[in-house]
């Protein structure tokens, strides 16, 4: 946002400036010379002439002086900035005006948290947590399509601007929500806003993810995400359209009239109830590209073109022969919609016009299906998951974890009705079964692992399955062990001049390891190297890495690192294999080796004086 911050009392000079270095695009304005600031005659006529120039005010100073500052200049909260006041000892921010469109509330909790104050919010829905109905638009990218009343129609019809007529006609169901009647969220598609509307669920908010489910007389108002627009004409009802389509076109030679072809087009998707807004893209055959429909449509949306034989890739619903003949491809729009959205299937079949042929399909990262989603749980601290990762884990409706890895004490937040398996005691076909049960029910599946998945995690035959099987999944990395014995050791692994890689790899036990990664070969670096699954072969490891590093070279044994029961023990090279059979050291330790372990010599040269630039403003 663009700033202006405002020094009304002297006193708060420090507070500017440091509000200055951590608000970008910012200015102070003061009424006294100062150094680093740009001197104005009066506070009020600067704001009259400047009140729409600047996304934000920030003033500091009395509150009574800010609010006679910019009563002059209040006109409309859909239009006026953001303006959040500081007391001149900075122990309050205060939004002002413009605190939830504007963006005053959100800028006053980030104006406190750089100067240690207290946010100070007066708009309900910010005050009781809710959601802001009007601002998820603009926070999401969707499009709102609005169901009111024919009153508040009425009164939208006076707004100046379309945007000031939607807000209008949100007011009603602002009202409602706020107030706390019962609210019907149909969630059609999956993307990052419904994942969060999920995870911050008002106790007022029933979800649905299929429209016949919901009995209107059941609630007040009814949200939804979804590209088709659903029909509830009695019922207050917001749609946020997100833009998720893409639509597929088939072309006769020279179409037109154009802008007859554009609107049937259009008419087509009204048919399904989707609205312009959802289409992420159009596309169609490259030898349609100079077609003077094509060329319009480009103006409005993004535009692709394929080939015949990439089109021919592609299994359609409705091959043509016709088109074959013509194309080269038996299918335009079926299957340029189909490669566009990445999916097997369309949301709408191919409709036939007088001179064009339409489908449309759903892009595939935002079907509402079944999900996996591969989670790192960290080293064992359930404190060291992180926040994506605990979410994952309150979302859940199973939860599957590595359980002689994992403490169960991670899996303590799944909510109510969740399943909670181990799979300590399952084989790979068990697991397998059992989390495809869940999925092809449209369920949301946690497949907890220990560490960061992605490191010794054993997900390789995992992911292979899902993708024979098309299963949508996706990985949230964890923290790794290593991470957490360089914490355990304070270390930093990698020291200026010294050491600045680190080698994760394993002994040869059962597993074999290729020729080229022997264990001998990786220590010549002399790096730090973090050697996993491998205590039961201790001897064998500490002979392997003496061919190489000196036989004084630190090395640390770390056992179930951030568990309760931690154990790590210190020595030399020369001492591992000792370290390891005293102390019945197997499963779950990680082995350490490298001059960085302990290291406190040298200074990183990014605090070095010619580097000073890099983190000063």
């Amino acid at each position: 946002m663009k700033t202006a911050i405002i020094l009304i009392s002297e006193a708060g000079l420090s507070i500017a400036q440091s509000l200055l270095n951590e608000l970008p695009d910012s200015e102070i304005f003061t009424l006294r010379h100062e150094e680093g600031c740009t001197h104005i005659e009066s506070a009020g006529k600067f704001t009259a002439e400047n009140f729409n120039r600047y996304d934000a005010f920030v003033f500091i100073g009395a509150m009574g002086i800010c609010v006679r500052t910019i009563a002059p200049c209040v006109k409309n909260k859909y239009t006026d900035p953001a303006v959040v006041c500081v007391d001149s000892t900075g122990k309050f921010a205060i939004s002002v005006l413009s605190g939830h469109i504007g963006g005053a509330n959100e800028l006053t909790h980030q104006v406190a948290n750089i100067l240690g104050a207290e946010p100070v919010v007066t708009t309900q829905s910010d005050c009781t947590g809710l959601w802001g109905l009007d601002t998820l638009p603009q926070r999401f990218g969707w499009f709102p399509v609005i169901n009111a009343e024919p009153s508040t129609l009425l009164l939208a019809e006076l707004a100046k601007t379309p945007e000031e007529k939607k807000r209008v006609c949100m007011n009603e169901h602002i009202s409602l929500f706020v107030s706390g009647k019962p609210t019907a969220l149909l969630l059609t598609v999956r993307n990052e806003g419904t994942d969060w509307m999920e995870a911050h669920l008002p106790p007022h908010v029933e979800v649905f993810y299929r429209v016949q489910d919901i009995k209107p007389s059941r609630f007040k108002l009814i949200l939804c995400v979804s590209p088709q627009v659903p029909n509830f004409p009695e019922m207050p009802m917001i749609c946020y359209v997100p833009c998720v389509v893409h639509l597929g076109i088939g072309l006769a030679r020279l179409a037109g009239p154009v802008r007859k072809v554009e609107k049937e087009i259009m008419n087509t998707l009204k048919e399904y109830g989707i609205m312009p807004q959802s289409i992420a893209s159009i596309s169609t055959i490259k030898a349609k590209s100079d077609e003077p429909v094509v060329k319009a449509l480009q103006k409005k949306f993004p535009v692709y073109f394929y080939t015949a034989e990439e089109l021919t890739e592609i299994e359609v619903p409705h091959p043509s022969k016709t088109v074959m003949k013509h194309m080269g491809t038996p299918s335009v729009s079926e299957a340029a919609a189909l490669l566009s959205a990445n999916n097997s299937r369309l949301l709408v079949p191919k409709k036939k016009g007088e001179n064009y042929t339409v489908a449309a399909a759903l892009d595939i990262r935002t079907v509402r299906q079944g999900h996996i989603e591969i989670v790192g749980a960290g080293p064992g601290d359930p404190d060291l998951v992180s926040v994506r990762g605990r979410q994952m884990l309150e979302r859940a409706d199973l939860i599957l974890y590595a359980g002689s890895l994992v403490p169960r004490e991670l899996t303590l937040c799944a909510k109510a009705g969740a399943t909670v398996l181990s799979s300590a005691s399952m084989d790979l076909e068990e697991q397998f079964e059992v989390m495809k049960k869940f999925y092809d029910k449209g369920k949301f599946i946690v497949r907890l692992h220990t560490g960061d998945p992605c490191i010794y995690g054993a997900i390789q035959e995992q992911m292979n399955y899902f993708d024979q099987h098309g299963m949508s999944y996706h990985i949230t990395p964890g923290i790794s062990s290593f991470q957490a014995a360089a914490a355990a050791l304070k270390s930093q692994f990698t020291i200026p001049e010294k050491v600045q890689s680190i080698i994760l790899t394993r002994g040869e036990g059962r597993t074999p390891m290729p020729e080229r990664e022997k264990l001998h070969l990786m220590a010549r670096s002399q790096s730090t190297m973090c050697i996993f699954l491998s205590a039961s072969i201790a001897k064998q490891v500490q002979e392997e890495l003496l061919q190489e590093y000196p036989e004084t070279t630190p090395v640390a044994v770390c056992y179930h690192l951030t568990w309760k029961d931690e154990q790590i023990f210190r020595g030399e090279l020369k001492d591992l294999a000792r370290i390891v059979k005293e102390n019945n050291l197997t499963l779950t330790t990680m082995i350490v080796v490298g001059e960085a372990i302990g290291n406190r010599e040298g200074l990183s040269r990014l605090y070095a004086h010619e580097f000073k630039h890099l983190y000063r403003k």
